[in-house]
């Protein structure tokens, strides 16, 4: 019996450790963003979805945003500071805070074959690092700014497998 209420206490906490809890989650229109922005509302967090697919985005706060406003879109290009800062802003102005920021937004390079290295589109290397790397940066550096004063707060950055493998895009 005792065991029981303990593993039960235990279930509880878990599942408890979001209930209330407001997080950003860039690239949360789709895929995994999408996945993780469920599983948050529905463990009881507010989210604010960040991302450029508007149309997805919208359908997905709408989806999980429910009669109690649990989640709302942001357009954000993560490639651009001020988009990444206005989005953490609009967690802070509706929900009253950021407790998670979850840096998921990334990008592959073009579609194609890549070319030969003294044809390589440099403008494409760009825009993969401004996503992939300065993105990342821009969430940690706007997450920061308003968890720091209230010493609270957590910052996950992931990114997916193709982050790790090579392929026949442009190499970023």
């Amino acid at each position: 019996m005792e065991v029981k209420c303990h593993v039960e206490r235990i279930i509880l906490l878990v599942v408890c450790r979001l209930a209330g809890k407001v997080a950003v989650i860039t690239g949360g229109a789709s895929g995994i963003g999408k996945a993780t922005a469920a599983e948050f509302v529905r463990h009881g967090a507010k989210v604010v979805i960040a991302d450029i697919q508007d149309d997805l985005g919208h359908a997905v706060a709408a989806e999980l945003g429910g009669p109690d406003g649990a989640a709302c879109y942001a357009h954000c290009d993560v490639a651009d500071e001020a988009q990444v800062a206005a989005a953490v802003d609009l967690a802070v102005a509706r929900y009253g805070r950021l407790d998670v920021m979850f840096n998921h937004a990334g990008i592959g390079g073009a579609p194609v074959a890549p070319p030969p290295l003294g044809a390589a589109d440099l403008a494409d290397f760009d825009r993969v690092m401004a996503v992939n790397a300065r993105g990342v940066l821009a969430g940690l550096k706007h997450a920061a700014r308003v968890m720091v004063p209230r010493r609270s707060g957590s910052i996950i950055c992931t990114a997916s497998v193709a982050a790790l493998l090579g392929g026949v895009t442009t190499p970023a």
